[in-house]
């Protein structure tokens, strides 16, 4: 079987964890959903290997780092994907509906072109199987202090 979205994610220089490795619920509730052919993903905070992106648009995070914490989100969000499609991402037949959510001041207007980092990753891995609607909203905080959280719905086969 090919694997054509993991392979175009490795030309990008991202690779997926092996499916049972990747984030875990941190509280009673479930890291994705799959009803039908839909998978609804719980929001994905920012983090890397190298532990969380945290921090504040408008005070100590610029828009670059924001964008940036919006890809991880990303990424983490395929993760699920690729859990809930029991590791073959290439069931993914699209991204639905991404909402973000971006740890931030009450002046900065922003939020849109922070989750622009990860709508625009989307596009690139998918190309236009990651076009999908949308919502950018402020949070006065984020679990852990992290920058962003994403939440998905992605269509599967």
């Amino acid at each position: 079987m090919t694997r054509q979205i993991e392979t175009r994610l490795a030309e990008l220089g991202v690779t997926l964890p092996d499916v049972g490795s990747g984030p875990k619920a941190a509280g009673n509730y479930l890291p994705h959903v799959v009803v039908g052919d839909m998978v609804y993903v719980s929001g994905q905070i920012s983090q890397t290997d190298d532990g969380l992106i945290t921090g504040k648009l408008g005070d100590n995070v610029n828009l670059e780092g924001g964008s940036n914490a919006a890809k991880a989100c990303a990424i983490a969000l395929l993760t699920q994907v690729k859990m809930a499609c029991d590791g073959d991402l290439d069931r993914l037949v699209r991204v639905v509906k991404l909402t973000g959510f971006v740890n931030s001041t009450p002046d900065f207007t922003d939020q849109p072109k922070v989750i622009n980092g990860a709508s625009d990753f989307l596009v690139d891995a998918l190309g236009d199987a990651g076009r999908h609607a949308r919502a950018a909203v402020s949070a006065a905080s984020l679990p852990l202090g992290v920058a962003v959280e994403i939440e998905g719905i992605f269509q599967i086969k």
